[in-house]
């Protein structure tokens, strides 16, 4: 049985905004998530005559970079994505771990962020194209923006026993890199938390727990001719203890297209995951992989913490 969260890459769609948020962050394109930005409306994807569109009449036109990840607008993180060129994105992208595998130690697929051209890298910027990545890198990412920037080597074995209960073995947490800076992880968890409180992403709502996230719903097969992948990722925190982070992707080849969406299939899904972690530390710290499959439909999901303790079940 194939691995999905870990050896199946897909699409991100519009989770990527948060990487590409966060590359504007990190090179100063942008610092103030208030401001306005200089996105016009439409966006003419660069080199074509081809505009990029947004999903719905939305209000994007210069929005800041609070109310682009609200409202999800393709507009914004297109044009910053050209602004910042293709080179500087597959740079913040490697950072999050993109372009190489993963061990945990079971080996996961790289997710990739291609070279391209600038129409592409565009389109690459709001998760399109050639982008494509793994549950466990999109969780990776919330994490990293959950643990003030630091990304953590996910693993799966926190401890060995032997057969006398000795241990014999415990894992030693390790940085892998540090993505953004502390203050713009927190200027993108202010960000992350809008789009849950008031933006796509609220059926992820949880009482008493901060939540933020970030939807997707990406474009899959010729001309967007198969119903497209659902995602959520996103992270819940409480007062005490590490956060934890989750992605989800819904797979649902026997759904209506029209109710598929990020916010719709994969938040509410993401939130049953959640709710149980925030209630329940321990077991947060100890739930890997969580695979569920149901007909055509597949919810997969990789769940860890912030500091990316992740044990196998």
């Amino acid at each position: 049985m194939l691995n999905r969260a870990l050896r199946e890459t897909y699409p991100p769609g519009s989770t990527f905004k948060v990487v590409t948020a966060a590359a504007a962050l990190e090179d100063g394109l942008y610092t103030d998530i208030d401001a306005k930005t200089k996105s016009p409306l439409p966006f003419r994807l660069p080199q074509t005559s081809q505009n990029l569109d947004n999903e719905g009449n939305i209000p994007c036109e210069n929005a800041s970079l609070r109310e682009a990840l609200r409202y999800s607008c393709n507009t914004v993180f297109g044009k910053i994505s050209d602004d910042l060129g293709n080179q500087k994105m597959i740079d913040a992208a490697d950072k999050f771990g993109f372009n190489k595998e993963v061990f945990t130690p079971v080996r996961a697929d790289a997710s990739i962020y291609p070279k391209d051209n600038p129409p592409q890298n565009a389109m690459a910027g709001i998760g399109q194209a050639s982008n494509r990545a793994t549950p466990l890198q999109m969780a990776m990412v919330a994490s990293a923006v959950a643990n003030d920037g630091k990304l953590m080597q996910p693993y799966m074995v926190a401890e060995r026993q032997a057969p006398n209960l000795d241990v014999i073995y415990t894992h030693e947490k390790e940085q892998l890199s540090q993505p953004l800076s502390g203050e713009n992880a927190q200027k993108l968890q202010q960000m992350m938390e809008t789009v849950v409180d008031k933006g796509t992403g609220t059926n992820a709502k949880i009482q008493g727990v901060t939540v933020g996230g970030k939807t997707g719903t990406a474009q899959h097969g010729l001309n967007n001719s198969e119903n497209p992948y659902a995602w959520f990722i996103s992270y819940a925190k409480t007062d005490s203890g590490s956060p934890v982070a989750v992605a989800v992707v819904v797979e649902d080849s026997d759904a209506n297209r029209d109710d598929i969406s990020g916010g719709g299939l994969a938040a509410p899904s993401r939130r049953r995951s959640c709710r149980q972690s925030s209630t329940a530390r321990s077991d947060a710290t100890h739930t890997g992989l969580h695979i569920g499959t149901r007909g055509y439909r597949s919810d997969i999901r990789y769940r860890l913490r912030a500091d990316q303790v992740v044990r196998g079940r």
